[in-house]
């Protein structure tokens, strides 16, 4: 599912790609329906959108930019799925102004919780947007990636920061409003009443590999790729990646 085209960008969301590639995969063998219900909250310009249309889902994407949502309907256009994808300006807080509740087979919240004023009411308008068998995929920034990352270039302070932060930032400069351990994640998914299916560090090596390494060795990437899968899911690395995804999965669902 990843842009064979833009291998960078694949290193950087393989891991993620894997895991709701099988997910949706349980959902249309569970329902019968080779075409899903899939809402994209703060999807932008269609980055996951695109992909998944042209798998034959049809796709929601709601955020708050209206830059990025002209960027998603010119994408669609010429990706040729543009009646399969539909997009709407809103946000986590106010999902119900433009989306229905309960309407949606899989909700993907990646890149929101970070800014969101309050987290938890994220994730469970994200959960109230789910049938009674349904899957939230959610993606956020990982705490212990952005430490390593500024004790690795020197930035110790920041990292002890970053470290001690309530929101895991190092300064004031910090582009990044909140980073979350893998812990919090999950606590946010089972809050929600949700039970997690799976627990994957993402980019962990990627951000810290020299892009060089990777550009100008033939066989770098896919020794890099193989690499992340198999760290993906080893809770030791949870706690140095630079994003963290969790599966949840209502009751329904993880009994199907």
């Amino acid at each position: 599912m990843s842009d064979p085209l833009r291998p960078r960008a694949s290193l950087r969301t393989a891991v993620v790609w894997e895991v709701l590639q099988d997910a949706l995969d349980r959902r249309v063998k569970a329902t019968g329906r080779e075409s899903l219900d899939v809402l994209d909250t703060g999807g932008g310009s269609g980055n996951f959108a695109v992909p998944l249309a042209r798998l034959g889902h049809h796709v929601t994407v709601v955020d708050p930019s209206p830059n990025a949502l002209f960027a998603l309907e010119r994408r669609t256009a010429e990706a040729g799925v543009a009646d399969r994808v539909r997009g709407v300006q809103g946000d986590a807080h106010g999902l119900f102004d433009v989306v229905e509740r309960g309407g949606y087979d899989v909700v993907l919240c990646h890149g929101v919780l970070e800014y969101v004023d309050d987290p938890a009411e994220g994730v469970r308008n994200a959960v109230a947007a789910l049938r009674s068998e349904g899957v939230l995929s959610l993606l956020a920034a990982g705490l212990g990636g952005a430490v390593l990352a500024r004790a690795l270039a020197g930035h110790f302070t920041e990292a002890r920061q970053a470290l001690q932060d309530p929101d895991g930032r190092w300064g004031t400069g910090d582009p990044m409003p909140r980073r979350f351990t893998a812990e919090q994640l999950t606590a946010l998914v089972e809050g929600a009443g949700l039970t997690v299916g799976a627990v994957h560090g993402v980019r962990v090596f990627a951000d810290l590999v020299p892009g060089v390494l990777v550009d100008t060795e033939p066989s770098a990437l896919d020794a890099l790729l193989k690499l992340e899968a198999a760290a993906a899911e080893l809770p030791a690395f949870h706690s140095v990646a630079t994003q963290l995804h969790v599966l949840g999965e209502t009751p329904g669902a993880a009994r199907a």
